[in-house]
């Protein structure tokens, strides 16, 4: 069933090549965080280039809770902010829909104000474990109540004399490390947070950008992040670069579907995020960058990606996953029509994510005839070269837009058509999925 309603089934099939300029969404990460940083600031932010998916919406909608004004004219965002500790106390639930980014980051806005909230979410959002946020954010003096294990729906007690915090992130994750460092902001003295690997540094940047001092310095203990709290935050006019994980289903699709060449613009390049795009070309996908430039503190570009019959199995660096861990899922697809073996490790965060999505692949590509082996931390895909998947299935997208996007891309090359049980989830990061595909060439329709 949707996330959001009446299950959506969607059937892609091999056709024609993809061909055209697809105009991706904006970046989710960098949007959820325009929207929070915007509302804890003193003044106006506007925002263009907005991600106006429902995982977005939902964090809007939590600004507006929590007391500042959000509107929307044409393609503009206005936040005027409440500053910094300014958060008044929500009248009613905080529903964050799927979105795991989007409560997390928030439930760290708010643990140093002397405010209550309850967050909860959707089905899959309230299987998702809290604590890895929870724990931390309870240094600070926040107080947590969920249910067993940990889950949606939570209430969440702020602290009312906020202590600062030092903290090594267990486990690379750019939510925890931004929950604690938001959480910092409204702390007094230092925040310090150790990460032993690099995550998307969106936060750090951006939290620069609004005016916070904030310094990152490479150590013998990691990458060790310093906040000082209790900042002015100033409001930016931000245009949103377009997002790097969206991008990644059509480039994906041009290198799998014969004939296929797809320019793909404005794409945000940040190193912390462009793992999937290194991986792809030392498996001798023909992807290209053009227009390389700056924009708002980000290294940005057009991709160009071609149909790439020569592609190879690869072991990706375990160091990459953080880079690209939202990526698996589509590179798992690239790897079934590769020839050879590629071998993903370091990658246990795919199994807390919207679903367990090592497992929901694995399951979906064993059905499509593929030879997938899985343990808890890595799994290892057996190509079947060009042409050579069967698929023919239908498969389950367990409440996750990546798993229904991922299998979707995959049935532009499989000898028979792959069907999706509910696409629906595809609306909460990227809206035009559908229409952007097709207007490309691809085979993808709604069911009945």
């Amino acid at each position: 069933m949707s996330a959001h309603g009446t299950p959506i089934p969607m059937t892609a099939t091999r056709g024609g090549p993809l061909r055209g300029e697809a105009h991706v969404p904006g970046d989710k990460s960098i949007s959820h965080r325009s929207l929070i940083l915007g509302a804890l600031s003193v003044g106006e932010t506007t925002i263009t280039g907005l991600l106006e998916g429902q995982d977005v919406l939902d964090t809007a909608k939590a600004m507006r809770a929590f007391g500042a004004e959000v509107t929307q004219n044409g393609e503009t965002w206005h936040v005027h902010g409440v500053g910094t500790g300014g958060f008044g106390e929500p009248e009613d639930v905080i529903d964050c829909g799927n979105s795991g980014t989007g409560v997390r980051l928030i439930m760290g806005a708010m643990a140093t104000s002397p405010i209550t909230a309850t967050f909860t979410g959707d089905a899959s959002l309230r299987g998702r474990p809290m604590g890895r946020v929870t724990d931390p954010l309870a240094l600070f003096g926040c107080r947590a109540v969920g249910r067993e294990g940990g889950r949606l729906p939570m209430t969440l007690v702020g602290a009312r004399e906020p202590v600062p915090v030092r903290y090594e992130v267990p486990v690379p994750s750019a939510q925890v490390k931004s929950a604690v460092l938001l959480a910092g902001l409204n702390a007094p003295g230092e925040t310090v947070v150790i990460e032993r690997e690099a995550t998307r540094d969106h936060t750090e940047r951006m939290l620069a950008g609004f005016g916070a001092e904030i310094a990152s310095d490479q150590t013998n203990e990691g990458r060790v992040i310093t906040l000082r709290g209790q900042p002015e935050l100033r409001p930016q006019r931000i245009a949103v670069p377009r997002d790097p994980s969206s991008a990644a289903f059509p480039v994906c699709a041009a290198l799998i579907a014969e004939g296929s060449d797809v320019l793909v613009p404005n794409i945000g390049l940040n190193p912390t995020r462009a793992g999937l795009f290194t991986t792809l070309r030392e498996m001798g996908a023909d992807l290209s960058y053009e227009n390389e430039r700056e924009e708002g503190g980000e290294p940005v570009a057009d991709l160009r990606a071609r149909f790439s019959e020569g592609l190879k199995g690869i072991e990706v660096p375990p160091e990459r996953a953080a880079s690209m861990i939202d990526e698996y899922p589509v590179l798992s697809v690239v790897a079934a029509c590769a020839e050879g073996t590629t071998v993903m490790r370091g990658v246990k965060e795919l199994r807390v994510k919207e679903s367990d999505r090592i497992d929901a692949m694995a399951q979906g590509l064993r059905a499509a005839g593929v030879d997938v082996e899985e343990g808890d931390d890595w799994w290892i895909v057996h190509g079947r070269g060009p042409g050579g998947v069967p698929g023919g299935v239908t498969v389950e997208s367990r409440l996750d837009h990546r798993i229904a996007m991922s299998f979707l891309v995959l049935g532009l090359a499989t000898r028979q058509p792959m069907r999706v049980d509910d696409a629906g989830p595809i609306a909460t990061s990227f809206p035009v999925f559908e229409p952007l595909m097709t207007g490309l060439g691809a085979g993808i329709a709604r069911d009945g």
